[in-house]
């Protein structure tokens, strides 16, 4: 330990200047310890390669900004999406965790300032008769004592401890805005595919409706003919087993059906008992998404940048460790009045002062100091690897829906032809049955097997439109990180409120 510097009384008129050359001097050759950060390099390929044969947006390299689920021209979503960005509770929770950042980066900040403390007191007491403190002069005297005293503590950042810990703290602060647009992203997501989910049934329970209804004239034919004598009472009971069959599974479906509609409430912030989703079947098909580049992808998924800012933190906490090897340096000065009858106090005989310099320099501490840098490098490394793991599963998305609309896109096409060959094998056999060639039997297979493709039909659909909602979340919503460069500058979140409303 460096002895403290004091001067302290009247006398020494320069003490004051002298501490402020001493506090100039530290902060003009002071130095920031530990490493400078550098992006490290994560693995990028060339190309994506499930993106032959997948149709491109045109321009290609830009997806709405914010508000992408517009890419599907579908008011009714365009209304809900907006209320998760107001009421949803989970989105909420992360914007007080982004605030909790934002409050650690001016406490961070807060070290480059001096600590001022005044502490105003009044005693009054009485010497011993016998036992006098003070001296015999003062025995049995009783007095008073008033005080205004100041006091100023300084630490200058010779070290750049406190420049690495605001480091730290602003590149957390990113972090968490990034979090923020992940946790956004992620909702709306959700909701874009509980949404189209639902709309998908919806159009499914249309079509068993409708064959329903035709199955529902089958079978009055069937009942007909069975009365003509044409045919026989077998026929109209499997014609009646396959009404009754198809009118079951059209109420199953209400069961998923009303689940999504709850789960779109609960994303909107509101009583799944206070919110109906209207009906409105699926038709649409999914739009063409814009891919860019992978090397583009790194910059566009905010799960990406909150990895790459914590990989920051990591390091400026390495310069954080390695500050405690070096001596602290404390400025310290008192000032104030004080005087035993209060009508003196403020005044000049009365004023007290004092000003010092200390130096603290541990010299054992059994590798403490040592086990914290290794820890934090340790910690660097570790924040590394998630980052590339983190590069990793996010081209592993984007290449798993490009390949899921690729395929699904092909198996639509390949079902559409099975519908139709369906459809007319059904009239064959309706045709026959009619004519009394063949049983009914023949009609119900036939009417299953067409039933049985339309829907897959509408599934394919459905999981296309999932598949369009999941690769735009794999690309990043239409999010930039360069609106982190402005949250560290004016320390305001993004989530759709930065960058990505304009």
């Amino acid at each position: 330990m460096i002895a403290p510097l004091a001067w302290t009384g009247k006398s020494r008129q320069r003490a004051p200047l002298a501490a402020l050359f001493l506090a100039g001097v530290a902060l003009e050759f002071g130095c920031t310890v530990g490493p400078e950060y550098k992006r490290p390099a994560a693995p990028v390929p060339a190309a994506y390669k499930e993106n032959a044969g997948w149709q491109q947006a045109q321009p290609a390299d830009t997806l709405p900004r914010g508000k992408w689920w517009e890419i599907f021209g579908d008011p009714p979503l365009n209304a809900l999406e907006e209320q998760v960005r107001v009421d949803n509770q989970t989105l909420k929770a992360a914007e007080a965790q982004f605030q909790q950042a934002r409050a650690a980066v001016r406490f961070a900040r807060a070290g480059y300032f001096p600590v001022l403390t005044v502490g105003p007191r009044a005693a009054r007491s009485r010497e011993s008769g016998t036992q006098p403190f003070s001296g015999p002069t003062t025995a049995g005297t009783t007095q008073n004592d008033f005080a205004i005293p100041f006091d100023v503590s300084y630490e200058p950042d010779v070290w750049g401890r406190v420049r690495r810990t605001v480091e730290a703290a602003r590149a957390g602060l990113q972090a968490s805005a990034a979090d923020l647009e992940s946790v956004s992203l992620s909702l709306h997501a959700e909701l874009a595919l509980d949404y189209l989910q639902a709309r998908s049934l919806d159009a499914e329970i249309d079509l068993l409706n409708s064959t329903v209804a035709s199955y529902q004239r089958a079978l009055e034919l069937t009942e007909s003919r069975y009365h003509g004598g044409v045919a026989s009472q077998v026929d109209v009971a499997q014609a009646q087993t396959q009404l009754e069959t198809t009118r079951a599974q059209a109420v199953d479906l209400q069961v998923g059906r009303a689940q999504l509609e709850h789960a779109v409430a609960v994303l909107i912030g509101k009583p799944a008992s206070e919110f109906s989703l209207p009906h409105n079947p699926l038709t649409a098909s999914p739009p063409a998404v814009p891919t860019g580049l992978p090397s583009q992808l790194l910059e566009r998924r905010p799960d990406v940048a909150s990895a790459e800012r914590a990989m920051a933190v990591a390091n400026a906490n390495i310069g954080v460790a390695r500050s405690a090897y070096f001596p602290a340096v404390s400025l310290t000065g008192g000032g104030g009045f004080e005087s035993r009858m209060i009508s003196t106090l403020i005044q000049g005989p009365s004023s007290i002062w004092s000003i010092g310099a200390a130096a603290v320099e541990t010299i054992y501490e059994g590798g403490q100091r040592r086990a914290a840098s290794e820890q934090a490098r340790a910690a660097y490394d570790q924040t590394v690897a998630s980052y590339r793991q983190t590069a990793l599963t996010a081209f592993e998305e984007v290449e798993d829906n490009l390949a899921a609309l690729r395929i699904l896109e092909q198996e639509a096409q390949t079902q559409r032809g099975a519908v139709e060959a369906a459809e007319h094998s059904l009239a064959l056999s309706t045709t026959r049955y009619r004519g009394g060639v063949t049983s009914y039997l023949e009609v119900t297979t036939a009417q299953s097997a067409a039933l049985n493709d339309e829907r897959v039909a509408v599934e394919i659909q459905g999981r296309r439109m999932s598949a369009c909602v999941l690769l735009i979340k794999a690309l990043g919503g239409g999010w930039d990180r360069a609106a982190l460069d402005q949250v560290a500058a004016s320390g305001s979140a993004t989530s759709n409120r930065v960058a990505t409303d304009k």
